[in-house]
């Protein structure tokens, strides 16, 4: 069991964990220690989280969500599984908690006064930069 706040935690049959040799640094133990771990969590059927979490969730995971509604996190950083399983567990909470937020509505505002009198005073002095550049008159 994971546990993201007070109120949400994630029950162990949401949560599959499988492990592969991990790429990279490790000598001879790389080739032979399944150190990588692949984190996969049923958000979709989650009955924890509600769906506008679940919906913001799945923008945050991006390319990490799976077309069956599953997310999928895999760590190698280090050369232990057991940190790796920590390390993968560790971001699968702050992404929970990262969707639990709903980020603030943007409120529209218009230009100011002098921020459109100095881009039109740029616009106009660029302009007679650009015109001065034709060919010359010889009279």
């Amino acid at each position: 069991m994971l546990r993201v706040s007070d109120a949400i935690t994630i029950e162990d049959w949401e949560l599959t964990e499988s492990f592969m040799r991990a790429s990279g640094p490790g000598g001879q133990n790389v080739n032979k220690v399944s150190s990588a771990v692949e984190l996969r969590f049923e958000a979709a059927r989650s009955p924890n989280l509600a769906p506008q979490v679940k919906a913001r969730l799945k923008n945050l995971a991006g390319r990490r969500w799976t077309k069956d509604g599953a997310l999928v996190l895999q760590v190698d950083e280090t050369r232990s599984q057991v940190r790796n399983r920590e390390i993968a567990r560790e971001r699968l909470r702050a992404l929970i908690e990262k969707a639990l937020h709903a980020p603030k509505r943007r409120i529209a505002t218009k230009p100011t006064l002098g921020s459109k009198k100095r881009r039109l005073d740029s616009k106009a002095r660029r302009g007679a930069v650009k015109s001065l550049r034709g060919k010359v008159d010889p009279e």
